[in-house]
């Protein structure tokens, strides 16, 4: 929801969630649950997963066990589940941002708190993997160091205590609406990061809804703003993906008058959770036909409504004849912005071709423009 500045509650501190904000547990956990759940004859198909985000970890369980009517008993479901999560918790990455943010304000000097509905040995284990983050966190709460869990606010009003905090001094960044609820009737400022796609109209509570981590603004809130951004566009870690070209949707050249080539998805299903959705660019490598610009989407389309995640590059180049079956490889290097939704088919077009100048200025700069020799492009 929008706020004029004079609205708007400067915070000095930040209250922080672990699970589906700063690191990919879901992931992990529905990878557990459909292999868990087969022994039962059942099928895990993620359509619990909306009831059980943000849940303490009782609430969780309960809701599996009598959604898929388990022969087994909350606690004893507990018993088999959790070795199975523990075995796997090395294997949770963090989420595109998280680093970055968690960096950048230790950097200048903001307290932070983790505040998790996981219990606090939980939380401690989970964080054990990521380098340097246990250091850069005053405080770390978890569900058992107070008397309810979220969307009870007792998580974030002790955290806000041992930080010597007023609540309302607090911005709160949170994933779930179980937490958007905390924060907000801790009196906090909140930022919600959904971490279930198509699910943002159940955040009407928050002060800010955003796509991902790569997306927050600090200084709307009254931190220090980020200082990475370079001529619109955001460096991220290279990432590579390739295959042959597919057949799309048929609207590309038809309907948007931008021919894209289309990857599979199906050999990617772990870049797509990792990488929110939004629009990248980088290069890419035809090997009979050389490397050049590329700016790209990954995402559901809103303005088409796609049913599942797609990954949609545009090579910022005019070819004669389609190419089809070609080997394509890709290499990220850079992000623009998350994605959204267009009120008609000429302001998408018009945004669409604003993004391919911003890459392609962005790609003469040093920075980006040596990924052009990179080996994997034509190999």
């Amino acid at each position: 929801m929008s706020m004029s500045n004079s609205l708007k509650k400067l915070s000095s501190c930040v209250l922080i969630d672990l699970d589906g904000t700063l690191i990919n547990t879901d992931g992990v956990v529905s990878d557990i649950l459909r292999k868990y759940l087969c022994k039962y004859g059942k099928q895990w198909d993620g359509r619990e997963a909306l009831k059980i985000v943000g849940k303490t970890p009782l609430e969780a369980a309960t809701t599996i066990v009598e959604d898929y009517g388990l022969p087994c008993g909350v606690d004893e479901f507990n018993s088999e589940f959790y070795p199975l999560f523990s075995a796997q918790m090395d294997k949770i990455k963090s989420l595109p941002g998280a680093n970055r943010l968690i960096r950048h304000l230790k950097g200048h000097g903001v307290p932070m708190a983790l505040a998790s509905n996981s219990s606090r040995a939980n939380i401690e284990s989970k964080i054990s993997y990521h380098q340097g983050w246990k250091e850069c966190f005053s405080v770390i709460i978890g569900s058992d160091e107070v008397s309810k869990g979220k969307p009870s606010p007792d998580i974030f009003l002790e955290a806000a205590r041992k930080l010597n905090k007023d609540p309302g001094e607090c911005l709160v960044i949170e994933d779930s609406v179980p937490g958007v609820l905390a924060g907000k009737a801790a009196g906090a400022t909140v930022v919600a990061v959904p971490s279930l796609p198509k699910q943002t109209h159940l955040y009407t509570s928050a002060d800010e809804v955003i796509n991902s981590l790569l997306d927050i603004k600090p200084e709307k809130w009254g931190l220090p703003p980020f200082q990475d951004w370079i001529e619109n566009t955001l460096p991220i870690d290279p990432w590579r993906i390739g295959g042959p070209v597919i057949k799309g949707f048929g609207r590309g050249s038809k309907v948007l008058g931008i021919p894209t080539a289309n990857l599979s998805t199906k050999d990617y299903a772990e870049e797509l959770v990792e990488h929110p959705s939004g629009v990248y660019f980088g290069w890419a490598g035809l090997a009979t036909r050389g490397v050049f610009k590329m700016v790209m989407s990954i995402g559901w389309n809103p303005y088409f409504n796609n049913t599942e995640k797609t990954i949609e590059p545009w090579l910022l180049h005019d070819f004669t004849e389609d190419f089809y079956g070609e080997e394509l490889r890709l290499i990220i290097v850079g992000y623009i912005r998350p994605e959204a939704n267009f009120p008609s088919l000429e302001s998408l077009v018009a945004k669409i071709h604003e993004d391919r100048e911003v890459a392609e200025k962005a790609l003469d700069l040093p920075s980006y423009a040596k990924f052009k020799d990179d080996p994997y492009l034509t190999k």
